[in-house]
Parts: C-alpha cells; structure tokens; sequence
C-alpha cells in the first residue's frame, strides 16, 4: 500500500516537471515572437511619418491639390534656366585657367561670355528663389507637405539668399572671374615689362645732341592689347589696379633712364654744402638733366598714357601721367632748384639762379603743356615756389650788389699792392651780366620782380645799376690808395689797378658803356702813377752813384777809393732794402710788369754799368772789395728783372667785414674756379 503510494506521488512530480517544462518553452517561444513583434513594430513607426506625408495630400484641401501643380512648374522653370548657366560657367572655367598670352583676343573673348553669364545669374537667381519661396510658401500654408520636409527646403533657400548679397555673388562662379581678372593683371604688367626698354644714351655729354622728341616707347599691338585688357578690367570694376600696375612699370622705366646720368646730387642738402660755387657744377648739370627728362622722357611718358587710356578719358591719363612724373623724379629735380635758392647768399649765387630761371624759362611751354593738368598740382606748386625764390633771390643779390661793394671800401687795401679780388671778381662780374647769356635773361628777371611790385622797369635801370657799381669800384680804389703808408706801395697799387681797369674792360660790354674817354682816363693814370713809381722810388738809387769829387790827380787816389767805397755802400745798402721791400709787391698782368721792370732796369743798371767802369777798378783790387762790390751788372739786371712776380699760389689778399648773408669773400676766394679775372 506504501509502494504503491510512493509510486503514485513519483509520477506526479514526473507529469509536473514535464508541465513546467513545457510551459517554459512555450514562455520562451513567445518572448522571441514578441522580440520579432517590436522590431516590426519599430520598422512600422520610422514608416509612419512619409506614410503620413504621402496620404497628407489626399487629406489636403482638394482646391489646394488642384493647385499645387502649377506653382511648382512655374518655380521649376527658371530655376532649370539657372542651372543651366551654372553648367555653361563650369564649361568655361578650362579656358579661362589658361595662359591669356597665346590668344588675348580669345581669351577676353571667353571672359565676356563668363561676365554675361554672371549677370544672368545675378539677375535671375533672385527670380528664381523667390519662386521657390513662393511654393514653399503654399504648401506651408496649405499643409501640403512633410514639416521636415519643408524646413529642409527652407535652408537650402536661405543659403542661396544669401548668396544674393552683394558679397555671395563673388562665389557664383567659385572664385572663377577673380582667377581670370588676376591673369589679365599679370598679363597687362607682361606686356608692359618687356616692351618698357630705358632710353639708351652713350653719355651725360651728348644729351643735348638726342632727338627733341621721344617716339612713342610701345607698338602699337601692344597698346591695342593694353587698351582691351583695360576694357575687361573697366567692366569689373578693377581700373585702378591696371592704373597702379602703369605707374609702377613705366616709373620704373623712366628712373631706369636717368639713372645713366648720376642723379645723386638732386639730394644734396643745404647742409652738406657750403655755399653755391661748390656746387656749381651740379648747377650746370641740372639744367641740361632736366631739359633731357622733360623732352625725351616724360614727353614720351605724357604721348604713351594718352594713347593707352584716352578712351577712358582726359582725367585718368592725365593722373596717370601725374604719378609717374612724380615718382620717376621730376620732384627731386624741383626740389634741387629750391635748395640752391635756399642756400647762402652771395654773388656767385646770381649768376646760378640765373641759370636755373634760364632752364625753366626754355622749358616753359613744355611745363605748361605736360603739367598743366588739375592732376599736377603738386608740380605746379612746387615749379611755382621755385621760380618766386629765383627771381627773388636774384634781384634781391643784384639790388644789394652795389651796397656790398660801397661797404668793402672801409677794408685795408691788398699789402702787396695787387688787383684786389674785389675789382677784379666785379669787373669780370659785370661783363658776365651785360654779356649775351646773361643780360638778357636778368632784364627778365627784374622785369616779373618789379611787375609783382606793380612797378615799372626800364633797361636803363639795369645799365644805371651797373655803371653805378662800376663807379664804386673806382671810388674804392681812390680810398684804398690813400690808406697806403708807403707812397711807392700806393703809386704800384694806383698803377696796377688803373692799368687792370683799362685792359681788362677794354673792348667789354663794360668797357663800351663806361665809354672810350673812360677807358682812356684809367690808361692815363696807370702811366702817371708809373712814372711817379719809378721816380720816387727806384730813380733815386743812381743818385747813391754820384761822381762828384772824383776826378783824380796825382795823389787824390786814396781819397777817391774812399768815396767809391762809401758811395757804393750807400747805394747797396739802399738797394738791399728796397729790393727787399718790393720784393713781396706784386704785379699780375705779366706785360705791366716786365715793361715796369724794364723801366726800373734802364733807370738804374746804365748807371751803375758805367760808374762801375770808371770806378770800380779803385776798390776791385782791395781786400775787402766784396763788402762794396757786392753785385754784378748782370746779377743786378736779373735781379731786377725778378721784382712783381706772382707767388706761386698766393692770391690779393681782401677780406671783408660785412656780410651778404655770408662772407662777401666768399663769392670771390675761390673765383679762378668761376671767372677770369686776375686776383
């Protein structure tokens, strides 16, 4: 009864292990259907929404359906046009990375096509996108269409309006024109390079020797490709680069042209010189640069900006012009002018300043026709100052001239009885401005200064001027002769001076106006004081050379070797110092002083021959006859004939004690370096 019990309960626990069993593998059988169920589910809820928005129109309004239709195909039309373009823009971009230079006309050609299809862009996108606003716009409205769907559209319209604006249009094309505009620019400076070739010149000396004018430096290919590219840069807007890319070349060109001609000096300051004759040469040099730039150079420049960009107009070549004039020089070589003007006052100067108003005044008609333009102005102003301080500073020297001279009067006359540097600097300076070169050119001068004054000028005020000073040199002279403590040294300076007067200005634009009975007057004081020299001075020695109580008797011997010896004592001791004397005077002009010598020779050497042939045998013999026959005929003769010579680098001494702004001696120390005159 127990076993069978135990049985019972045995299959019991089997049965339920088996139930259990199975109920878990049923548990298990649906737990993986569910799994499979919410993956479908998932994949049905990421369809649910196009689902919706594909059955939204179904639901829509039926009239908004009905419309649709024809709000998108008016949209889609120029948007298809659009596209279009942009194709074509691409289509070009192959042609338009090339290098412009093997077919200019081609190129340009293609870059006009690219600007119109821009344009059509510019223009038409607006449409375009507003169109496709619009549609959005009605199906927004109308519930038409997916809300993502339509926020989606919504950005990809914003980012084309925005490239609408004025700065998005540049990225129409992907940067395209401006890739093609800077491969025109390169070819525009190209062209300009290699055909802009220095003005050849064989030296600084032969520039009066080129042609008046320059022929235009480019060919005229070259010019017509210039101008088209010109045309393209216009149109875009980018002008004033081609105008800067001009400057810069046919400046450079231009500097490359003087550079031959050693310019450094136009930079001298009034620092680094002293006064205007060590600079003189520079002067001189300046005018004829300047002629050679404004003729050769920047009447080139001036012909070559017309014919590239006269199409643009008369104000933009004549800018251009104007830039390159200013930075290829012609600034410095004004302001080299103004320097010199601003530079120490003296005479010299006047002769100087004339010559710069002389360039400027030959240049004239080419600085009114080359820098006449509103576009020079700066060359204006600054050719304007330069030429008021020129004849400012010209008639201000002139004017002050005779006042300097009238102030040196007060000075000590040269001690060695020569031609002051005075007389002999303003002589030579007188006949300089009477003369051809400068006469002319100072009546000028005087006559803009008084006009600016609202005076009147007449020539014989500049005649009246000059003989003025040329009297005050003679009242000089009057002073300066009587200064003198010596009178022989006074009578040689008398001598030298009149005798200076006379040959110096005789035959002289000077001389003529002082007239003959002037000129006369001087040649007659120089042989009055001559004769007055040679009497009180150097006439008296013979005297020395007496006979008296000579003659001899027998017995009288001693007596008259004693008188010869005192005799001839006295006589050298009185030679001695007078050769000594006269020995530092001096007498420049070479033909005064061998004739003065001569006389000075037959008026004591014949003497002395014939005394010491008739009386020299009485000492000859004695003992100490050197301390009495001291000099030969011959050895007096030359010695006398030695007398007046010029020093070796020894100059008439005049210093002055007034000032013309500066030194007056100045103008006159280094003067062999500027005229002629004997100093």
């Amino acid at each position: 009864m127990a076993d069978s019990v135990s049985d019972k309960s045995i299959q019991n626990l089997i049965s339920a292990t088996k139930s259990l069993r199975l109920s878990l593998q049923k548990s298990q059988g649906l737990g993986l259907a569910l799994d499979k169920a919410g993956s479908r589910f998932e994949e049905i809820n990421q369809r649910l929404p196009s689902l919706e928005a594909a059955v939204r129109p179904i639901r829509a309004d039926k009239e908004a359906l009905a419309a649709v239709g024809g709000h998108i195909n008016r949209a889609v039309g120029p948007a298809a046009a659009v596209l279009k373009v942009f194709d074509a823009v691409h289509g070009l971009e192959k042609s338009l990375l090339s290098d412009p230079r093997s077919d200019l006309p081609g190129y340009l050609s293609v870059m006009k096509r690219l600007e119109e299809a821009l344009r059509f862009l510019g223009d038409n996108c607006g449409l375009a996108i507003q169109w496709l606003e619009d549609i959005v716009e009605y199906l927004e409205d109308n519930a038409v269409a997916d809300e993502r769907y339509l926020s989606n559209l919504k950005k990809s319209l914003k980012s084309l309006r925005e490239l609408q604006s004025d700065e998005g249009k540049t990225y129409l094309d992907g940067g395209l024109l401006e890739a093609a505009l800077e491969k025109l620019e390169n070819e525009f400076r190209r062209l300009l390079t290699e055909h802009s070739v220095p003005l050849p010149m064989s030296s600084s000396s032969s520039l009066g020797e080129q042609a008046c004018i320059a022929p235009s430096p480019l060919p005229v290919m070259v010019i017509q490709k210039l101008q088209a590219i010109i045309g393209r840069m216009i149109a875009n807007n980018r002008l004033e680069k081609c105008i800067s890319i001009y400057v810069e070349v046919r400046s450079s060109n231009v500097r490359a042209s003087l550079q031959a001609l050693n310019l450094d000096y136009l930079e001298i300051s009034i620092a680094e010189f002293n006064d205007v004759q060590s600079i003189e040469g520079y002067i001189a040099q300046w005018g004829k640069h300047l002629e050679f730039a404004v003729k050769h150079l920047f009447e080139a420049e001036y012909k070559l900006c017309n014919d590239v960009f006269e199409r643009i107009g008369l104000d933009v070549w004549m800018g251009c012009f104007a830039k390159i004039a200013a930075q290829a020089g012609i600034l410095a070589f004004l302001q080299f002018g103004k320097t010199v003007t601003d530079s120490k006052k003296d005479p010299i100067k006047l002769l100087k300043l004339l010559d710069i108003f002389a360039s400027l005044n030959k240049l004239r008609l080419d600085f009114n026709r080359l820098f006449g333009g509103g576009a020079c102005v700066e060359i204006q102003n600054l050719t304007r100052d330069l030429i008021k301080s020129v004849i400012d500073g010209a008639a201000e020297i002139f004017w002050e001239l005779l006042l300097q001279v009238e102030l040196q009067r007060q000075n000590p006359p040269p001690p060695d009885g020569s031609v002051p540097k005075l007389v002999s600097f303003i002589t030579d300076y007188c006949n300089k401005l009477l003369g051809d070169d400068y006469k002319p050119i100072l009546t000028q001068v005087l006559i803009i200064h008084r006009s600016w004054k609202h005076e009147k000028f007449q020539e014989k005020l500049l005649i009246n001027e000059i003989v003025k000073i040329a009297k005050a040199i003679e009242q000089n002279l009057e002073a300066w002769i009587t200064a003198y403590e010596d009178p022989s040294l006074a009578n040689l300076f008398a001598m030298n001076n009149h005798w200076h007067l006379y040959r110096s200005l005789k035959g002289t634009k000077l001389g003529a106006l002082l007239g003959d009975a002037w000129l006369r007057e001087h040649e007659q004081f120089k042989g009055y004081y001559a004769e007055v020299f040679l009497r009180d001075s150097w006439g008296k020695l013979p005297s020395h050379l007496s006979r008296e109580g000579l003659i001899l008797f027998s017995g009288g011997r001693a007596t008259a070797r004693d008188l010869v010896k005192k005799r001839l004592k006295t006589f050298n001791e009185a030679f001695d110092e007078m050769y000594k004397r006269q020995s530092n005077w001096i007498v420049l002009d070479k033909d005064l002083r061998e004739k003065t010598c001569q006389l000075i020779v037959q008026a004591v050497v014949p003497v002395y021959r014939s005394y010491m042939q008739n009386y020299g045998p009485l000492v000859e013999q004695d003992a100490s006859n050197s301390k009495y026959v001291k000099y030969t005929v011959q050895t007096l003769e030359k010695m006398l004939m030695s007398l007046f010579q010029p020093k070796p680098m020894r100059y008439g001494s005049f210093k002055g004690s007034r000032q013309l702004s500066g030194n007056f001696n100045n103008a006159v120390k280094d003067l062999r370096r500027t005229t002629s005159a004997a100093v």
